[in-house]
């Protein structure tokens, strides 16, 4: 099973380069990003011509997650378990079952967190971004633990907006301080990873040029200067299976592109 992640940076500019990027790269299952659209404006007819069920958290003009499958989904939830305030449209879970195994989606858009804003003894201030950030990956741990707890295979797919290690930035200086790239952002990655989470990419890649997403700004695309930013974390169950996993970085060159690329995983299942 061909499952991948991409942050399209908008539905409407990607409304021709994300149906091009399906006919050629035929995955599965798509668990998207920043839709930037409402569930009732999402252009679900134009996937479904192609073979996928479509499921969205929409919100207007910000943020938003989607799963596009061939294959069809069960048990649809919306929103991230922990904080019944939090309105914003950031995560979405569903099972979808292959030829042997079923296996749970959870599509994620971790928040970016900047401005950094820190009080005088260096802790986040609370209500701010980067407050807000630390505890959406808390969030984000304890989901994690109670699907290795109820022994649900998984994965936690999307744009995390961490840069894991220098490796993974073209130039880790610059990002010194970036909520992306914190000692704190990394402490709480770290704590994901620690409950025998697997993280896909490098699993099956070692070494720096790896990336997913270049800036529109500075010419960062001719000059790749990217960042590896969407990852795929994988419960033990499903980290067994795990056969390929790529980025295509490819279609950043093409017309009208989003910032981000796909990364995808092939899974036994």
């Amino acid at each position: 099973m061909k499952i991948a992640t991409f942050n399209i940076n908008g539905i409407k500019a990607r409304i021709n380069a994300l149906p091009a990027w399906l006919d050629e790269a035929k995955p599965d299952v798509v668990l998207m990003q920043e839709i930037k659209s409402v569930d009732e404006a999402f252009p679900t007819e134009i996937f479904e011509e192609r073979g996928y069920n479509v499921e969205v958290h929409g919100q207007k003009s910000f943020n938003g997650v989607g799963i596009l499958s061939k294959l069809p989904l069960e048990d649809v939830t919306r929103g991230l378990p922990g904080d019944d305030s939090d309105e914003q449209a950031r995560y979405i879970e569903a099972t979808v079952v292959g030829e042997s195994q079923s296996v749970r989606l959870c599509g994620l858009y971790l928040p970016n967190g900047n401005p950094v804003e820190l009080a005088a003894d260096g802790t986040p201030v609370e209500g701010g971004k980067y407050a807000y950030k630390l505890a959406w990956m808390d969030r984000l741990r304890a989901r994690a633990q109670e699907l290795l707890a109820e022994e649900t295979p998984f994965l936690m797919a999307g744009d995390y907006n961490i840069i894991p290690q220098p490796e993974d930035a073209a130039t880790p200086e610059t990002w010194r301080g970036d909520a992306l790239f914190r000692p704190e952002s990394h402490a709480k990655w770290r704590a994901l990873l620690n409950l025998g989470l697997t993280e896909a990419f490098r699993a099956r890649h070692q070494g720096p040029g790896h990336y997913s997403f270049w800036d529109y700004q500075a010419g960062a695309w001719n000059r790749n200067l990217g960042i590896r930013i969407d990852h795929f974390l994988l419960c033990p169950y499903t980290a067994d299976r795990l056969v390929d996993c790529q980025i295509d970085k490819d279609i950043r060159g093409h017309e009208k592109p989003s910032d981000h690329v796909p990364v995808w995983v092939d899974l036994a299942l």
